[in-house]
C-alpha cells in the first residue's frame, strides 16, 4: 500500500493498532512476534504524518526499556530514521526533517535516561548504519542530514567524541576515494611538459583526464561534509578545546598515515583557526613531538614534519613568534643529527634527516621576509646555523626538492642570510632522483598537505584564514633574477614577464573551482616529476634553469 496516500480510517486504524501494541510491549516474543516487529521496523517515518510518527515512536520507546532484548534493535530503527529514503523527492525531505528528527532524538534520550548503559551502544550502531560503501551511493542530502545528525547526538562524552571521530573517518574514506577513483588523474603529461614553455604551463601544457562521474559526486559529497563539520565546530563555544583533543586524536591515528589525504587534513585547520592560542599551537606541538619521537615509523616522522611545515606556513592565524619557535628547535634537531653523523650524501639512510632540512627551507621560503622584518627576530634568523646545515656532506641541498632548495636560495641571498664569502653553486643543486629516493614510495618529499583546498564551499570558509603563495612577499625583489651570484641559475630568457616566478605554488591558489570544472583542477593539484630534470623543465642540465612559472599545489602521491 502507498504509505502516502492512506486514507482517514486507515491512518485512524494504524495509529489504533500502534498504541495497543503499545500497552502490550511486555508480552511480545521474539519468536512468536519477529514477523509482527519486522513489518512495524520496516516502516520509516519520513512516509508518515505526525499522528503516525508520534504512535510508532511510542512503541519503540516502550519496547526498548521493557527489556533488555529489544533496546538494540530499538536504536537500529531509530538511527535508521537518521537517513531519508531514497525515493523520498529532496522537498518533503526538507518539509519534515523536523518533524522527524526531533521525535528521533527525544525517543534516544528517553531510552539513555531509562537504560543508562545504552549510549554505549548506540555509537556502534550509528557508525555501522553508514559504511563507506555506502557513502558513495546515496545522495549528498541524505549522507549530509545523516552525519549532522551523528553530530548533534548528545548523550554523554563517549558518544559525542566516537561520533566525531567517526565522521573524521568518514571524509577521509571519501577522500581517498576521491584519488581511487580518478586514478593517473594528477599526474602531468610527460609529453606536454616536454615541449612547453614556462608560460605554456599555464593553459595547454596538461591535459585534463576526466574525472569520472563518480568522483565528481564523491567530491560534492566531501565537500558538503567538510562545511558541516565547519559549522559544527563553530558551534562548539566553550566545548572547542574538548571536540579538538577528539580530532587531534583521530588525525594522528588516521589521516596522518593516509598519505594520499587531500582535503580531510582541512577540518583540523579550522579548528586551529578557531582558537590559535590553544588549539593551533596545540597542533604544532604535536605534529613536532611527533616528528621528533625516535621510536615512531620514519614514513610516520616525515609525514609529521611535512604537515607540520605546510602548517606553519598557510596558517594566517600563527603568529611569527610561534612559527620560530618552531623553526628553531627543527634547526636545532637537524644540527645535532649532523654532528652525530659521518657519512656522506644517502637519501635513503638519512631521508627523515632530509625532510626536516626541506622543512625548514619550505617554510622560510613563506615567512622569511616577516622575520627579517621583525628587529628582534631578524638577528636571531641570522645566527641560525642554517649554512651549517644545509652546506654539508650529507648536501641536503642536492637531495631535497629543487623547486624548494632554489626559492630558499634565492631569498636566502637577497636576505644576506649566510655570512659566508662563498657562493653556492646552483648547477650542484638540479638533482631530481635524490629527492624522489628519500621521498621513498610514498613521494613523502613532494607532500604538502595543506597546499589549497580545491573544494568550491570548503574553500570559501577556509580562505579566511589561509596564506596563498601570492600573498608571500619574498625577500628579493624582480630585479634580484639577475644578480650575479644567482646567475644563469634563474636568468631566462627575456620574456616579458621579466625573470622566474616566485615558484612554488602560484597556480591555482585564488582560484574557486566548481565540479563542472573539478576534473581539470585536480589534475594541476600534482608537483610530481617525471624521469629528469631535463624532462621537467625542458632543455639540458647545464643551460640556465628557470623554476616552473607555474608549480602546482601538492596532493598526496599516486599509491604505488
Amino acid at each position: 500500500m502507498n504509505r502516502e496516500k492512506l486514507g482517514i480510517e486507515e491512518v485512524a486504524m494504524l495509529v489504533t493498532n500502534l498504541n495497543a501494541l503499545s500497552g502490550s510491549v511486555t508480552y511480545i516474543e521474539n519468536v512468536q512476534h519477529d514477523e509482527l516487529l519486522s513489518a512495524i521496523f520496516d516502516r520509516s517515518l519520513w512516509n508518515y504524518k505526525p499522528d503516525v510518527m508520534d504512535a510508532l515512536i511510542k512503541f519503540i520507546k516502550l519496547l526498548a526499556i521493557s527489556s533488555g532484548k529489544y533496546v538494540d534493535r530499538c536504536l537500529e530503527i531509530l538511527t535508521h530514521q537518521f537517513c531519508p529514503p531514497d525515493i523520498l523527492p529532496l522537498l518533503k525531505i526538507l518539509a519534515r526533517k523536523d518533524q522527524v528528527l526531533s521525535r528521533v532524538h527525544s525517543a534516544l534520550k528517553y531510552i539513555a535516561d531509562m537504560m543508562p548503559l545504552s549510549p554505549m551502544r548506540l555509537g556502534p550502531i550509528v557508525l555501522d548504519g553508514m559504511p563507506p560503501d555506502r557513502c558513495s551511493k546515496i545522495r549528498t542530502p541524505s549522507l549530509v542530514i545523516y552525519v549532522e545528525n551523528m553530530l548533534k547526538l548528545d548523550l554523554g562524552g563517549f558518544v559525542r567524541n566516537l561520533m566525531l571521530a567517526g565522521v573524521v573517518d568518514l571524509l577521509l574514506n571519501l577522500d581517498l576515494q576521491i584519488n581511487n577513483s580518478s586514478k593517473g588523474i594528477f599526474e602531468m603529461e610527460q609529453e606536454d611538459v616536454n615541449e612547453s614553455t614556462d608560460h605554456d604551463l599555464n593553459d595547454d601544457s596538461e591535459r585534463p583526464r576526466q574525472l569520472s562521474p563518480e568522483a565528481k559526486a564523491i567530491a560534492e559529497k566531501l565537500d558538503s561534509l567538510m562545511v558541516l563539520i565547519f559549522e559544527h565546530l563553530e558551534s562548539c563555544g566553550g566545548h572547542l578545546i574538548q571536540t579538538f583533543q577528539t580530532l587531534l586524536d583521530s588525525f594522528m591515528k588516521t589521516v596522518l598515515t593516509a598519505y594520499k589525504s587531500k582535503f580531510s587534513q582541512f577540518v583540523i585547520f579550522y579548528a586551529c583557526a578557531l582558537d590559535p592560542g590553544n588549539c593551533g599551537v596545540t597542533f604544532a606541538l604535536k605534529l613536532e613531538d611527533k616528528f621528533f619521537c625516535s621510536t615512531d615509523f620514519p614514513n610516520i616522522r616525515m609525514s609529521a614534519v611535512a604537515y607540520l611545515a605546510s602548517y606553519l606556513s598557510r596558517a594566517k592565524f600563527l603568529s611569527v613568534s610561534v612559527v620560530a619557535g618552531t623553526l628553531e628547535r627543527l634547526v636545532d634537531w637537524c644540527f645535532k643529527y649532523i654532528e652525530m653523523q659521518d657519512d656522506e650524501i644517502n637519501p635513503e639512510a638519512h631521508r627523515i634527516f632530509y625532510s626536516g632540512c626541506q622543512a625548514i627551507m619550505y617554510i622560510l621560503c613563506f615567512r622569511m621576509r616577516s622575520m627579517m622584518g621583525d628587529p628582534q627576530l631578524k638577528p636571531w634568523l641570522v645566527r641560525l646555523p642554517l649554512e651549517w646545515i644545509l652546506n654539508n656532506k650529507l648536501s641536503p641541498l642536492k637531495v631535497c626538492l629543487p623547486s624548494i632548495v632554489l626559492e630558499f636560495l634565492r631569498q636566502a641571498k637577497a636576505a644576506r642570510l649566510f655570512m659566508t664569502s662563498e657562493k653556492f653553486n646552483f648547477d650542484d643543486f638540479l638533482e631530481s632522483e635524490l629527492s624522489r629516493e628519500f621521498g621513498g614510495m610514498e613521494r613523502l618529499d613532494m607532500f604538502f598537505p595543506f597546499d589549497p583546498c580545491l573544494l568550491k564551499k570548503s574553500d570559501s570558509c577556509i580562505r579566511p584564514n589561509f596564506i596563498f603563495w601570492s600573498m608571500v612577499q619574498p625577500t628579493y625583489d624582480d630585479e634580484d633574477s639577475s644578480d650575479e651570484d644567482v646567475g644563469e641559475a634563474f636568468a631566462g630568457d627575456d620574456d616579458d614577464d621579466g625573470g622566474m616566478d616566485y615558484g612554488i605554488m602560484q597556480s591555482l591558489e585564488e582560484q574557486h573551482f566548481d565540479f563542472d570544472e573539478f576534473d581539470s583542477s585536480l589534475n594541476k593539484m600534482s608537483i610530481t616529476p617525471k624521469d629528469s630534470l631535463h624532462s621537467r623543465f625542458g632543455g639540458a642540465i647545464n643551460q640556465p634553469m628557470r623554476m616552473p612559472s607555474r608549480i602546482r599545489p601538492s596532493t598526496s602521491p599516486e599509491s604505488l
